[in-house]
């Protein structure tokens, strides 16, 4: 007979949850009908919905300084530093920007770890990703690192396949340096890898089940990362798992009592589903979002986290001090001391991403900057939209730049009929008919206009 108790989450009389063993397979089990390989992966659907539970704290967590160096050229210590300082100014007083993970492999990046906590910062909390190893371990601590992420692959795609071994060996593995990680003094954050296209019934919630049995003998916290570690999470209600965001936070709470201050959800990007999983694992219960500055990442990079900082100010109507105009400098400095160069049509950050180049979409920006301009980007990210002149601008992109410009020298604007606007964009207009297909720049537009005024 099954036990009921009363929920301090629902305040209902609930059954106590099936507890799930390990399923130790003798062949490994890898959906097959949902990841055929050699066809487009498949998102079955069972209908099953799980309750929302957003928790009343979320936060960001960064991991520009890890998964975001494994896609380009790896930062100077004085970078890291740098972006750091930039990171803890974004996050504001209220640390919504929790924690960021450092490696500690080369002297470089231990002196920009220890240069960071020389800062005196609380947040973000330097963490780090280390080999699972006592004498990484020891490291970690020797820095003075509270926290360190461990790689606990859970997907029989990498159990079998990779480190040829069975999930009990696997989840024995894990579990005896899980420990190692708890006796030398640190909280470990168990990095769930792979976690949808793994067996979650099978390995993931027993696994996890064992990791809260392990957190409340020894009084240490044991957090666990869900990472989507291919792209492969959906938000869909209803979708079935191993592909269910919302199934797979759901099931660690309700399955594994996991708390939410001790979930957290790492995705990827490869099927655009980044960001709309992230606010998925948010609204079922995470309390946090693992993040990199621009999305830059493995692959096709990881959740934005300057994507994030806005979606957070949209589900619950506040910033909660986080400074907007730090992503602006983020995304500056980037591109200047590092050499990173920033797609232009990317959001918040792209330097076309408020600039217009339809002539009706200038006519519009003329009359009121809120009818084509997503909110005040000048106020929130410190850039102004913009007007691009180009074959399609028509007469009211020449004067909507004219007047941007004359306003910035303290002049008044010109009407769209005044006999400046008119012979600027006779030139644009004889310009492209006469083949050109760059658009105009800046340089060449003022140089028109101080022709035409004189």
């Amino acid at each position: 007979m099954r036990d009921i108790c009363l929920s301090n989450k629902t305040y209902k009389l609930e059954q106590d949850p099936y507890m799930y063993q390990l399923q130790d397979v003798a062949e490994p089990e890898l959906f097959r009908e949902i990841y055929p390989y050699t066809e487009t992966p498949k998102i079955p659907f069972n209908y099953r919905r799980v309750p929302e539970n957003m928790p009343k704290d979320i936060y960001l967590t960064d991991t520009s300084f890890r998964d975001g160096q494994q896609s380009r050229a790896p930062y100077t210590t004085d970078q890291m530093v740098h972006i750091y300082k930039l990171l803890h100014k974004l996050g504001g007083p209220n640390g919504m920007i929790r924690q960021t993970e450092f490696f500690v492999y080369s002297e470089k990046d231990r002196e920009a770890v220890r240069r960071c906590l020389d800062l005196g910062f609380d947040f973000p909390e330097i963490t780090t990703w280390i080999r699972a190893s006592k004498q990484d371990f020891e490291l970690a601590k020797s820095l003075g690192i509270k926290e360190t992420g461990i790689l606990v692959s859970c997907s029989d795609y990498h159990i079998f396949r990779k480190m040829n071994l069975t999930r009990r060996e696997a989840m024995d593995r894990y579990l005896g340096i899980v420990s190692d990680c708890i006796e030398a003094g640190l909280r470990p954050r168990c990095h769930f890898e792979d976690i949808t296209r793994a067996d979650f019934y099978g390995f993931v919630v027993p696994f996890a089940n064992k990791l809260m049995e392990l957190s409340r003998e020894s009084g240490i916290p044991v957090k666990i990362r869900a990472c989507d570690t291919m792209g492969y999470g959906v938000p869909y209600p209803g979708a079935a798992l191993p592909r269910s965001v919302s199934g797979i936070i759901y099931g660690l709470q309700h399955h594994a009592d996991v708390p939410s201050e001790m979930l957290e959800w790492h995705g990827h990007n490869d099927f655009y589903k980044g960001v709309v999983n992230a606010a998925t694992a948010w609204m079922y219960g995470a309390g946090a979002v693992n993040c990199s500055l621009l999305g830059i990442g493995e692959r096709t990079g990881n959740i934005p986290l300057e994507a994030m900082v806005f979606e957070y100010a949209s589900l619950r109507g506040t910033l909660n001090g986080m400074d907007t105009r730090a992503i602006t400098e983020i995304a500056e400095y980037l591109e200047k001391e590092t050499g990173y160069e920033i797609p232009p049509m990317t959001p918040f950050v792209g330097r076309c991403f408020n600039l217009t180049r339809a002539g009706i979409h200038a006519d519009g920006m003329m009359k009121d900057p809120e009818i084509y301009n997503i909110f005040d980007t000048e106020a929130l990210l410190g850039r102004a939209p913009k007007v691009a002149i180009s074959a399609t601008s028509g007469v009211a992109g020449v004067a909507y730049r004219v007047n941007e410009y004359r306003s910035s020298i303290g002049e008044a604007p010109l009407p769209k009929t005044s006999p400046v606007i008119r012979q600027i964009y006779d030139w644009v207009c004889s310009e492209y008919d006469n083949g050109r297909i760059t658009v105009i720049t800046d340089e060449e537009l003022m140089s028109k206009y101080h022709a035409c005024e004189g």
